[in-house]
């Protein structure tokens, strides 16, 4: 399958940022790879906001503000509105959070997403991908 859009989820996007291994080379790449215009990459405002929060919270506001910035320079930021809580809340997910970065992704007709938390999203209508997994698919 050739993807076109892909939502990243939080998880994937702190690889990155806070560099950690052995995931970060993985979301580097795939980043790299958006860059060159071969992928349009999403995130919700919902993933930014919990972002600035962990970052701030394990660093600084000021260093998570600059992430921030550079993200929102990277990645479209898709809305977080009220019908992705209805999903969520009326949604066979295990976990509330991954049901609706799930209903924001559909919604937006994003042919994938990417986190390292697979098993959360079971019996969706996308495919839901690591980013090596995603990577090994180019």
């Amino acid at each position: 399958m050739s993807y076109k859009s892909l939502f990243l989820d939080s998880d994937v996007i702190l690889d990155w940022l806070l560099n950690r291994e052995p995931f970060a080379f993985y979301s580097k790449v795939l980043l790299a790879t958006s860059r060159n215009n071969k992928v349009k990459v999403f995130t919700s405002a919902l993933v930014i906001a919990n972002i600035q929060f962990i970052i701030s919270k394990q660093m600084n506001s000021v260093v998570a503000k600059r992430h921030v910035k550079t993200l929102v320079s990277i990645l479209s930021i898709l809305p977080f509105e009220g019908d992705a809580i209805d999903f969520a809340l009326n949604s066979a997910f295990t976990d509330f959070e991954d049901a609706i970065q799930y209903a924001i992704a559909t919604k937006n007709n994003c042919d994938a997403i990417i986190t390292r938390n697979i098993k959360d999203y079971k019996n969706t209508t996308i495919p839901v991908l690591t980013a090596e997994q995603f990577l090994n698919t180019l």
